[in-house]
């Protein structure tokens, strides 16, 4: 399996896209005017506590103020907001907390008003950017990520990720963490850390120790709003967070950035700097790896799959629907139930891929193809899990109903990544059309199942407008050319003037239209 990671830079923007064996399954925007990103620390004001809502409103700098709920100002609130004082004023100049003396942590069922006041300074930190008309989710219970570690302040408690499956690993973990960790400080020992070394692990840490000092010296008569800590640019935090030995390429267009990301690279996994490659062509980045096309058809309210199958993908302000469709599909060696569960399965994987690509978070609604038997049900549900296991979002699926219906919950903590795909139609008419481009994709599926079906062994013409005609035929090999190679069947194409742009017929040799 081949990852490859493509950075495009551009003036007001960067953009990352990550490859599976060729396949975009990832999409990522990084802007400049983003001063609000998922994992910055704020030193900031409770604006009100609201009783009602056990919450308070908080300002952070942003147009419309930060919602923090009671549970998520953490157990160690009165330590934290001791230490924000003692620093702020000066009166404390020791961050390591080891001689820092703790507070008795708040009620977990207690009120909001207990424990914060209106215009006190208080860190929080952004755990959701502002999507729609909302502010900033904000915590208070704070965590610095590293490659191997996440260090949780005023804590001492060791706990491992789930993902990590062996028992013996975990506590190997555990053993290491705890002979290296300062006291006051928490560990969350992260995925990527099994079967690394303490030499390793404690470089980690002491990086994140080192982040922390330099945010508390930033709080000496700061101040409020300000931020006193910037999570790593997207660039590293997606590289801290999906690097592994099997990426086998980063390209990236820019100079700059490819000396960090190079840098970054050396910093996390000695050796594998030269998998970073500084692209140098005239044909833009994107366009080379393929990956403004499957933008273009991936994107929209209708996502292609094998085979003629498709997805509807619809969004509403509570919830996102997507319905499977098996598409014209002409499979006459198998049964309903057999087909259905091809179709299904295939939608999973790209539902899964979908997902990781839009960014789409919330609750998500599955209509698969009915099917009658429930091992294939289960099959079903068990190929869905499997494929989103590489999901970083955290997420929750359930079986299906007894409607068929699949529910998902996926963590949503930036705004959906909406790209628009649809252009102005060049007939004229006033009216959006789906990208040209998808015309291709359509014409292949066609294509693909009238040549299984009955009328296989017929001549097939293509009648279509003479512009597309063209774009058909040129060049070695042609698109016409790959279709002979691939399916053994001539295929002729007679331009027609009458048409218009993306009007087409496919007719067999007695001229009659047979799709």
């Amino acid at each position: 399996m081949n990852r490859e990671l493509i950075v495009r830079s551009s003036s007001d923007a960067v953009d990352f896209a990550l490859l599976k064996d060729g396949k975009l399954t990832e999409l990522h925007k990084e802007e400049d005017n983003n001063n609000f990103s998922v994992g910055d620390i704020f030193l900031a004001k409770i604006r009100k506590p609201v009783t009602g809502l056990n919450a308070a409103f908080v300002n952070v700098g942003y147009e419309k103020d930060a919602f923090l709920h009671y549970h998520d100002l953490g157990p160690q609130l009165s330590s934290l907001l001791k230490f924000i004082k003692q620093v702020s004023t000066g009166k404390l100049k020791d961050y390591s907390l080891g001689n820092f003396k703790f507070e008795k942590d708040i009620d977990k069922n207690g009120v909001i008003t207990d424990v914060v006041k209106a215009n006190q300074s208080i860190l929080v930190q952004i755990v959701k950017e502002p999507i729609s008309t909302k502010g900033p989710r904000i915590s208070s219970e704070l965590s610095i990520a590293g490659r191997y570690l996440v260090m949780v302040p005023f804590s001492d408690r060791v706990s491992v990720s789930q993902k990590i499956a062996s028992n013996e690993e975990k506590d190997r973990l555990k053993r290491l963490v705890k002979s290296i960790k300062p006291k006051g400080f928490g560990v969350i020992i992260r995925t990527v850390a099994e079967g690394k070394k303490v030499a390793e692990l404690d470089k980690d840490l002491e990086n994140l120790l080192a982040k922390w000092s330099t945010m508390c010296k930033k709080l000496y008569k700061a101040p409020t709003p300000s931020k006193v800590l910037v999570e790593l640019n997207r660039a590293s935090s997606i590289l801290r967070d999906i690097f592994n030995d099997t990426f086998t390429g980063i390209h990236v267009d820019d100079e700059t950035l490819y000396g960090q990301i190079q840098d970054y690279v050396e910093e996390i996994a000695p050796g594998k700097d030269s998998i970073v490659k500084l692209y140098k062509s005239n044909v833009p980045i994107f366009e080379k790896f393929g990956i403004e096309r499957q933008i273009k058809t991936s994107f929209g309210r209708t996502a292609s799959m094998s085979k003629g199958a498709y997805l509807i993908i619809e969004h509403t302000e509570a919830l996102h629907v997507i319905d499977v469709n098996s598409g014209n599909r002409s499979n006459k060696a198998k049964n309903q139930e057999e087909t259905a569960l091809e179709v299904n399965l295939l939608a999973a994987s790209e539902i899964a891929r979908q997902l990781r690509l839009r960014d789409m978070g919330g609750i998500i609604v599955v209509d698969f193809i009915d099917m009658v038997k429930a091992p294939n049900r289960r099959k079903l549900y068990d190929h869905l899990r499997d494929e989103m296991k590489d999901d970083r979002a955290k997420h929750k699926i359930l079986p299906p109903s007894k409607f068929g219906l699949v529910q998902i919950t996926r963590q949503r903590v930036r705004p959906e990544m909406n790209i628009k795909t649809t252009e102005e139609n060049p007939n004229g008419t006033g009216k959006e059309i789906e990208a040209p481009i998808v015309l291709i994709d359509k014409i292949n599926a066609d294509l693909e199942r009238l040549l299984k079906g009955p009328k296989k062994d017929n001549g097939i013409t293509l009648n279509i407008h003479p512009f597309i005609a063209a774009y058909l035929m040129k060049g070695f090999p042609s698109i016409r050319s790959k279709w002979f190679l691939e399916h053994k069947k001539w295929i002729k194409i007679q331009p027609r003037d009458a048409y218009t742009y993306l009007e087409y017929r496919f007719k067999d040799k007695d001229g009659k239209t047979i799709y």
